[in-house]
């Protein structure tokens, strides 16, 4: 008889964002102020391209 409580839950999208918070909180952990946004997008990977993030908000 299988148990029914017996269930594997996995959410891709939330691990990455679990993991992306866990680099911004080491990352803010490790230095002597606040983070610049360039070094948020970095630990992000984001904003790499070259295109302001404002064209993209408006774009949708």
């Amino acid at each position: 008889m299988q148990d029914q409580f017996d269930v594997t839950l996995e959410d891709g999208e939330l691990l990455l964002e679990v993991e992306l918070t866990a680099n911004l909180i080491v990352a803010a952990s490790e230095s002597d102020g606040p983070l610049s946004q360039q070094q948020i997008d970095a630990i992000l990977g984001v904003g790499a391209s070259g295109q302001d993030d404002e064209s993209s908000e408006t774009a949708g």
